[in-house]
């Protein structure tokens, strides 16, 4: 599809095409933050996004997520003669492979240089001398953690990091808070998404734990981002370990 005109309903592939085929994007949801200076017609969030002023626009793809985006939403594009892609991310591999597959949907004129520097990074990464265990709330008022077969649960593996749910049936339990403490954990990992957590909101929960601030855009998003995840990940990760006062939180870097 050379050329094709876009609507994106997920932020990192958003970004992704936005930086790689500039001028296919037609619209974005509210939640769509990179590139900072993208101007394109917005369309609601990607949980309830406007149907009809995506059909206005008459887009040749509207791209999708499984897990970002509302299925009866889908359909009803569908149903009004949009083309909808859907992706299926859970792992790392997977993403870079549904990014190749979206880029070449939307008609990109090349594999961009950002996507060959995202999976050097991560294949260049050594193997962790040793692994932690890592409690990872999503979420608070109820507390939400990653369970199974989640995008960020895979970086964190691969990172060294093991959470206490990863073979959870859900994806994204809801976790009593004095079970999350009583698992246990060598740290806390505390992303700025879906909930933003902050050094005051989020590590006075779990007294004498460490805990990383992270960059949820870092953690959760595929796209141009993976780039330098594995770094910026990492010097996080690293700084909960070596803080002198393990109450407080390591500052997001």
């Amino acid at each position: 599809m050379s050329g094709a005109r876009v609507v994106s309903l997920v932020p990192s592939l958003t970004e992704a095409v936005a930086l790689s085929a500039p001028g296919l994007l037609a619209g974005a949801t509210d939640w769509c933050t990179h590139p900072a200076e993208l101007d394109v017609v917005r369309v609601g969030g990607t949980k309830n996004p406007e149907v009809d002023r995506i059909v206005a626009l008459a887009p040749d793809l509207v791209i999708a997520n499984e897990e970002e985006n509302r299925e009866p939403d889908l359909a009803a594009l569908r149903a009004a003669g949009v083309e909808v892609l859907v992706t299926k991310v859970r792992t790392l591999p997977q993403a870079f492979h549904e990014l190749a597959r979206v880029l070449t949907a939307c008609g990109a004129p090349a594999r961009p240089r950002w996507l060959d520097e995202a999976e050097a990074a991560w294949e260049a990464l050594p193997a962790p001398p040793d692994r932690r265990t890592a409690v990872v709330p999503i979420w608070r008022r109820p507390w939400m953690v990653l369970g199974r077969d989640t995008f960020a649960g895979d970086l964190l593996s691969r990172l060294g990091v093991d959470h206490p749910y990863a073979a959870h049936p859900e994806r994204y339990p809801r976790i009593p808070l004095d079970a999350l403490r009583a698992a246990d954990p060598d740290l806390v990992v505390l992303p700025d998404e879906p909930y933003r957590f902050t050094a005051d909101d989020g590590p006075e929960a779990f007294p004498g734990l460490p805990c990383a601030l992270v960059s949820g855009r870092h953690l959760t998003w595929y796209g141009p981002s993976l780039a330098e995840a594995p770094t910026v990940l990492g010097r996080a990760l690293r700084a909960a370990r070596r803080r002198p006062d393990p109450a407080r939180c390591a500052p997001r870097r």
